[in-house]
């Protein structure tokens, strides 16, 4: 083979909604060879919903020589318009972008602590060095989305933690009541059928066993009083979606015991 490295292209399709993107994870996984290099080809992209640019954002995090190639103005547009930092995984030898001095952060996107700080996000060689200690940590993610689970479990497992899923409040109620290891931090949605994330969180600091466990907010709400009713229930922080990984990371490390 004489060190020769084969490079993969994939082909994204005009359309990245819902519908389209646990296909378009699954595609990207089975691309995946070793550390072989794999370029997202966006230059046919003409929509692209909220749940797949954190797919993609997701998609791209999860490998070191997975880089998008030719982005679209409407895929460019996108990321922008979410406020994601995603200029660093572009394929300069090839890409169209234009402009290169967008960073993609945005204010309303920020994450907050218990103290309302944005955490600083962690380097490449920070997230990809992870100590014994960070890799016991444990972490419940409770959302009814499919999509949103799946990509906070490729997020936090490639960090290195070890993640619980729960698909509503009721469900993460009983999954804590099962698990017989502590649960570090929770990381819960708002809007969820048969219990909402205010009384997930009003129910966990009623158990002595999770009265300082840090509860993280992850939601697409932003309402100031609705910050304020997670603080009062006793939340630890409010993350807004689509969220950026880096940052989730950097949070959850900032809070973990």
């Amino acid at each position: 083979m004489n060190g020769t490295v084969e490079i993969s292209t994939l082909q994204l399709p005009e359309t990245l909604d819902i519908a389209a993107s646990e296909a378009f994870l699954e595609q990207v996984r089975k691309a995946v060879v070793g550390d072989a290099p794999l370029f997202l080809d966006a230059s046919n992209v003409k929509t692209l919903t909220l749940p797949c640019v954190q797919v993609v954002m997701a998609a791209i995090r999860s490998g070191d020589a997975i880089k998008i190639k030719n982005p679209s103005a409407a895929f460019a547009a996108a990321f922008e318009d979410f406020g994601l930092d995603w200029m660093q995984y572009i394929d300069h030898s090839a890409s169209n972008a234009g402009d290169d001095d967008t960073t993609g952060d945005s204010a309303d996107n920020a994450e907050l602590d218990a103290t309302g700080d944005e955490p600083e996000p962690s380097t490449n060689t920070e997230l990809q060095t992870i100590s014994e200690n960070v890799m016991s940590k444990r972490i419940l993610t409770i959302d009814d989305s499919k999509t949103m689970r799946d990509m906070l479990m490729l997020t936090l497992a490639e960090a290195g933690f070890d993640v619980i899923q729960a698909v509503d409040g009721q469900d993460g109620l009983d999954v804590l009541g099962k698990e017989k290891e502590p649960i570090d931090v929770i990381i819960t949605d708002i809007n969820m059928p048969r219990m909402d994330g205010y009384e997930v969180i009003r129910n966990l600091r009623r158990d002595p066993a999770h009265k300082s466990t840090p509860i993280l907010v992850l939601t697409t709400e932003s309402d100031t009083d609705k910050k304020n009713l997670a603080r009062d229930a006793g939340a630890t922080g409010w993350m807004v979606k689509p969220f950026d990984p880096e940052r989730l990371v950097a949070t959850v490390r900032k809070v973990a015991p």
